[in-house]
């Protein structure tokens, strides 16, 4: 169930991205204290500094203005929003060398439910990988197997970030293209 301030925030949302400028001041200055105050209990519970707030939340506006044509009209906006915020906090402390831990209980309310996906033994995910190339596999089992990120793939195999990051889109797209042919899930 949507709450009045999310209903609020789609209608705004929605008449922002039909060019009405003042809906779209309106729900920038209605998301900034909702994200401020969402950011700073973020960075209390990471025993970040609270000062660094201000700019997560500046980035998080920003990407907003730079992504509100993806939101779904008609799709609850505070998941959206906060799954941005969320993202730009742990890319924060990503930067500041810190290892990110949110308990999953705090975006509860936000996430979605959870799908039944069939699991894959280890087996079946070298099986897969084998497919790819030698460094879309190193990639591919680094960042999404082992869970590292794409800087610390990157100087773990000796390529540049972008490198990487084409590598993991290939290596995806290949593994896909392989699944839907295939029949596997």
């Amino acid at each position: 169930m949507r709450t009045g301030t999310d209903q609020e925030w789609a209608s705004l949302l929605q008449a922002a991205n039909q060019g009405d400028g003042q809906a779209y001041q309106r729900l920038l200055t209605l998301l900034t204290p909702a994200l401020r105050s969402f950011v700073r209990r973020a960075l209390g519970r990471a025993h970040a500094p609270e000062a660094d707030a201000e700019d997560i939340v500046q980035e998080t506006l920003l990407a907003i203005h730079l992504k509100r044509q993806t939101w779904i009209s008609g799709a609850p906006v505070a998941p959206w929003v906060y799954t941005i915020a969320r993202h730009k906090l742990i890319d924060h402390l990503r930067r500041r060398g810190r290892r990110v831990h949110l308990p999953l209980d705090d975006f509860a309310e936000i996430l979605p439910a959870e799908s039944e996906a069939p699991s894959m033994l280890g087996s079946d995910i070298d099986r897969h990988l084998d497919s790819l190339s030698a460094v879309q596999r190193k990639v591919v089992r680094s960042i999404a197997v082992v869970g590292a990120s794409i800087a610390e793939t990157a100087a773990d195999l000796s390529m540049t970030q972008g490198a990487v990051r084409v590598a993991l889109h290939r290596g995806l797209a290949a593994l896909a293209a392989k699944f839907s042919t295939s029949g596997e899930a």
